[in-house]
């Protein structure tokens, strides 16, 4: 794995707006819904509501609206049936894009996301296009301002973990998706502070743009994370300082 892409440091940081964080909270709300309905309301025996959960409860979701989520799923009050997917596509300068999507229409939704690669300057592909260029990778966040590296360090690889990266003022361990389970556990056992954690597509390499090439896949990976059906984006690009400055101070 080489470097750390600067769009899952700016994914944290957009999500700080009223109106963003409310259609955040509404997949979030989604995504527990479909794992209460498909695995059970039980966290501790459904691990795909687990994770959910753990990733509403990282962006501040309120808990009454987490447990309305698993209420409604249980009920099977989702609204219909939906299905994962996961498209692939190119953005400006050829950049890799993975999406993973939660939908009740996959033609709909395809013919929607093709919409928003056509009007931003990218194509969408077809599987297997770009999914050779990610790996699939746990990922726990750990704030750089209350830890020792060296103790991180040695916890995380005695533990199993495949590396530590400091991301400005986090660190990164990451670990094989097979080893996630343990390593949250042995973290948690040596009290650690996880701010989220998360199995995600990590870019195995990435590409450098410049400014003008940046704004156009910044533009294209915002439309793209405000689609309704969208739960996750992943790409493999990194933004030069200036327009990653310029980003901070504008969101």
């Amino acid at each position: 794995m080489s470097g750390h892409s600067h769009w899952s440091t700016i994914k944290r940081k957009k999500g700080a707006s009223d109106a963003k964080r409310g259609k955040m909270f509404s997949k979030f709300a989604r995504n527990i819904m479909i794992a209460a309905k498909t695995g059970g309301g039980n966290p501790d025996m459904n691990i795909r509501l687990q994770y959910a959960i753990e990733k509403a409860k990282a962006a501040n979701m309120p808990k009454d609206n987490i447990k309305r989520a698993i209420q409604k799923g249980v009920g099977g009050t989702t609204g219909g049936d939906f299905s994962d997917c996961l498209y692939e596509g190119y953005g400006p300068s050829g950049v890799a894009i993975m999406l993973e999507i939660l939908t009740d229409n996959k033609n709909r939704t395809a013919s929607e996301i093709r919409k928003v690669f056509d009007m931003c300057g990218g194509s969408l592909g077809v599987a297997g296009s770009v999914s050779w260029m990610f790996e699939k990778k746990g990922i726990f966040t750990v704030n750089a301002d209350n830890t020792d590296e060296d103790q991180l360090m040695m916890i995380a690889l005695d533990a199993g973990a495949e590396d530590v990266l400091r991301v400005e003022h986090v660190y990164q361990v990451i670990c094989a998706p097979v080893d996630f389970e343990r390593i949250k556990k042995v973290l948690s056992e040596k009290d650690v502070t996880v701010e989220s954690s998360e199995i995600s597509w990590v870019p195995t390499s990435f590409i450098e743009l410049d400014e003008a090439s940046g704004k156009k896949v910044v533009r294209l990976m915002d439309t793209l994370e405000d689609h309704d059906d969208v739960q996750e984006v992943y790409a493999n690009f990194n933004l030069p300082k200036e327009l990653l400055v310029e980003m901070q101070e504008e969101r």
